[in-house]
């Protein structure tokens, strides 16, 4: 098991924020698991004693719509924590969280984030701002959803997921995921989602080999995602 005071993922969130002494104590106290591509972390309405820290791998945020399906929310990925929100409202998870692929996740009990929250002003400040962060990230894609077409809001998502993720060595997107989970993210039909792909495809947009898509015009994609 990794010591947190070596983690390099602690950087990319409000554990940087913690001192030597306050690191040793996190190692002490977390516990590190694997999570296999399609398993849950936690579910929408879950009771969330702690928080998770994302050592390696990719997770979605899903909330459940009226109609019955996971509407994507959120891509996470390595370094982000899950659950700061629900700790400080002291509310049940409204959101479930499930691997994209496969996962190192460590957990740390909310007793000691706490802890940590009220002894260290810099932690509990940048747990503030993160929080503040996916709230902001939640107005946009409030807003996406009302004002641009589905077309539009593609274009975004795939620039969004070379932006954040990037590429594999043939330049297709290093994440790849499946037609239903883009038209998730996008706020569509499957179907819907499939023949705007196959539009971008023959329009040379992007290029469709099997699962795997590679940008072709990005110029042209963000002209569109305008």
């Amino acid at each position: 098991m990794s010591k947190c005071e070596q983690c390099i993922v602690r950087e990319f969130s409000a554990l940087k924020a913690l001192n030597k002494d306050e690191l040793l104590k996190l190692s002490d106290c977390k516990t590190s698991f694997s999570v296999k591509k399609g398993e849950v972390i936690f579910e929408e309405g879950d009771s969330l004693d702690g928080i998770f820290c994302i050592k390696d791998g990719v997770c979605k945020l899903t909330k459940l719509s009226s109609n019955g399906k996971d509407q994507i929310v959120k891509l996470v990925t390595k370094g982000e924590l899950l659950g700061q929100r629900y700790l400080i409202s002291e509310e049940p998870a409204n959101l479930g969280a499930v691997a994209l692929e496969d996962m190192q996740v460590c957990f740390v009990p909310k007793s000691q984030v706490m802890e940590f929250f009220n002894a260290n002003n810099k932690f509990s400040l940048s747990m503030m701002k993160n929080v503040c962060h996916d709230l902001k990230e939640a107005d946009n894609i409030l807003v996406n959803l009302a004002q641009k077409s589905v077309k539009e809001r593609l274009a975004i998502a795939l620039l969004y997921l070379e932006d954040t993720f990037g590429l594999n060595n043939d330049d297709s997107l290093k994440i790849q995921l499946s037609r239903e989970e883009i038209s998730s993210i996008i706020g569509t039909a499957t179907e819907s989602c499939i023949r705007l792909l196959s539009e971008f495809n023959k329009s040379g947009l992007i290029e469709l080999t099997g699962k795997k898509i590679i940008l072709k015009d990005k110029k042209g994609l963000r002209k569109l995602a305008e």
